[in-house]
């Protein structure tokens, strides 16, 4: 067996963190702030949270041209298209909020999603080369990048909310375009990584590797577990000003969030090693029904915070869990139309999740939001476990 090098992944990974720690700052801004400014901008209340979910519908709809664009101009031209894409979504934000129209900030918040379907992209690029014992590592390097954009998100939201006076949140908006400005100097140290010879034919048909229970199991997990995240982490801040509690308190309580989302990213990729894909993401299901659990339990500050963490911290460990499950469904040539199949399926599922968690919410109320959490986590731990048997009876068979 030929031992791969990683050095050049290992380096690659950590460039591609410090990027994320600027790209990936914009989700927690539209997500904190899009229901609020949906509640101001729109002309039905049970619109709110459109903004955010379009912010993941246009992450869906912009996985595939993601995809085929860094295949034809690399990864590292075509993250430079993705940061400016961000600056762009940005000023559309801003500007949509300046001038009072719902459908301008909708189509910024659209585009930033689209911007963030190259940011996503960065925990695949992150093992192009990678062997396949430091896989999970790189992942988790990748998302460790998301532990700064954590503070800097909310932060610059909340710094510069008041930055237009008569125009509330025009700031923030501009400060997402800039950060993803900041991200360019980072990615043009991304260096390509030589692919084997057969990784530049196509593969085995995209509908072939879809179909094997690997892949179903992978992306089911991982869509379920970042639905999930997103069906109660979108409805949390207006449930949050619903409850009398304020702006500021809301804010912080997505930054705890987000901080919890990215900060297990240490510890992910050793744990994934230690108990395998396939536990990790189990535990951070059982998470996320904890957080569910929580959030029943009461209204305070503390009840949502507390609910928020558990979700962040269960996100990380069953969405890594997930992502390294699926980089073991493909071939290198293979791995482009793969990934992007996976967050297509992936994105295009949340989107739903959080346009529907508005609407459930408006209609009836935040208890219902969580109940939901329940039977999805309940229905992808049992095919996990199935998976998993299969696999331990597949090896006894041929050891015996």
């Amino acid at each position: 067996m030929v031992e791969i090098d990683d050095r050049l992944a290992r380096r690659n990974a950590i460039i591609l963190a410090g990027a994320q720690a600027f790209g990936a700052a914009s989700p927690p801004i539209v997500v904190s702030l899009g229901g609020i400014v949906g509640v101001w901008l729109a002309p039905d209340k049970a619109l709110a949270t459109l903004p955010v979910s379009l912010f993941n519908l246009g992450v869906a709809a912009g996985t595939i041209p993601a995809a085929m664009l860094m295949r034809h101009l690399g990864r590292r031209s075509g993250y430079v298209v993705g940061a400016v894409l961000g600056a762009l979504a940005g000023l559309v934000a801003a500007g949509g909020i300046y001038v009072g129209a719902f459908l301008i900030f909708c189509l910024g918040t659209f585009l930033a999603g689209n911007y963030s379907s190259f940011v996503q992209s960065y925990r695949f690029a992150a093992t192009d080369g990678a062997s396949f014992a430091f896989r999970p590592r790189a992942i988790s390097f990748v998302m460790v990048g998301g532990l700064l954009a954590a503070v800097i998100g909310p932060q610059v939201a909340i710094h510069t909310r008041d930055l237009f006076s008569g125009a509330p949140f025009v700031g923030s908006f501009l400060g997402q375009g800039a950060l993803a400005l900041i991200a360019l100097p980072i990615l043009f140290m991304l260096r390509p990584v030589p692919m084997p010879a057969a990784a530049h034919g196509g593969g085995r048909p995209l509908w072939q590797i879809v179909r094997a229970p690997r892949f179903i199991v992978a992306v089911s997990a991982g869509t379920v577990t970042y639905a999930l995240m997103s069906f109660v982490m979108t409805a949390a801040p207006v449930a949050m000003v619903g409850c009398g509690h304020t702006v500021g308190e809301a804010t912080l309580g997505i930054q705890w969030h987000v901080l919890a989302m990215f900060g297990p990213s240490f510890v992910t990729g050793r744990l994934i090693n230690r108990i395998g894909h396939s536990a990790t993401t189990a535990l951070g299901l059982l998470l996320i029904a904890a957080a569910a659990g929580v959030a029943l339990s009461g209204l305070a500050v503390a009840h949502f915070w507390l609910s928020l963490v558990l979700l962040g911290v269960g996100w990380n460990l069953g969405f890594i869990g997930a992502t390294a499950m699926v980089t073991e469904c493909y071939r290198p040539e293979e791995r482009a139309k793969v990934q992007a199949a996976n967050d297509f399926l992936m994105f295009g599922t949340v989107a739903v999740a959080s346009f529907s968690s508005g609407k459930l919410l408006d209609v009836a109320g935040w208890e219902t939001v969580n109940w939901i959490v329940f039977p999805l986590v309940t229905l992808v731990l049992v095919m996990i476990g199935v998976q998993e048997l299969m696999t331990r009876l597949r090896t006894r068979q041929v050891s015996a």
